[in-house]
């Protein structure tokens, strides 16, 4: 089976049994969504979801963002771990959405991956999420079901395994794929403990690389 075959097999699969999926982090706007996926690094978005209320409650818009003192972001996102770092990129990209975007965040995936704290994984996630755009989101569970699948080669690094899936993707499958590969990471193909394979829709499909 080529990986085109492969992945037009999975995406069917995957629609099937995750009809319903969207981001997991909670936001209204696209600047919270920001917010939200740089504390989200290395923290659960459940965790996540509990502390921006608070961010929000204290400072409701960019331009409070932007003016806030870092000590006093810091204060509120600490329990999502690497406080001062994330608040740091918080301000500074509330700042240069304040100062250069006037309070709106921009469409163009160049544009966003050039504001701080914001990588390709992010850019995607609002491109897709937020914009309706051709998005590929290369987050834990995207590289490690693409690889156990046999979409990709085993590769690691995030920006291969994007490349990689836009080779063989359709663009407009790209953003829920990358959702349900979270739902289907979280319930079926888990990495802290054994994937549960005999429960598994993709068994027929799947590679099983590494497991």
């Amino acid at each position: 089976m080529t990986k085109k075959k492969r992945v037009e097999e999975v995406i069917r699969l995957l629609a099937e049994a995750y009809p319903d999926v969207a981001c997991t982090l909670d936001y209204d706007d696209a600047w919270k969504l920001l917010v939200s996926v740089r504390l989200a690094a290395q923290c659960t978005d459940a965790r996540v979801n509990e502390i921006v209320p608070k961010l929000y409650d204290r400072y409701p818009t960019i331009a409070a963002l932007a003016e806030a003192p870092v000590e006093e972001i810091e204060k509120i996102v600490r329990p999502c771990g690497l406080g001062k770092s994330k608040a740091r990129d918080i301000k500074a990209c509330m700042t240069v959405l304040h100062e250069t975007y006037h309070d709106r965040v921009p469409e163009d995936f160049d544009a966003l991956l050039a504001l701080p704290g914001v990588g390709r994984k992010s850019a995607n996630l609002i491109v897709g999420d937020v914009f309706g755009k051709p998005a590929i989101v290369t987050d834990t569970h995207c590289i490690r079901l693409s690889a156990r699948i046999g979409l990709t080669d085993g590769e690691k690094d995030p920006y291969k395994v994007e490349k990689a899936l836009r080779a063989i993707v359709p663009p407009e499958e790209g953003n829920d794929l990358c959702h349900r590969f979270v739902e289907h990471g979280r319930a079926v193909c888990t990495a802290r403990t054994k994937p549960h394979c005999d429960a598994c829709i993709l068994a027929d499909v799947c590679k099983r690389n590494g497991v």
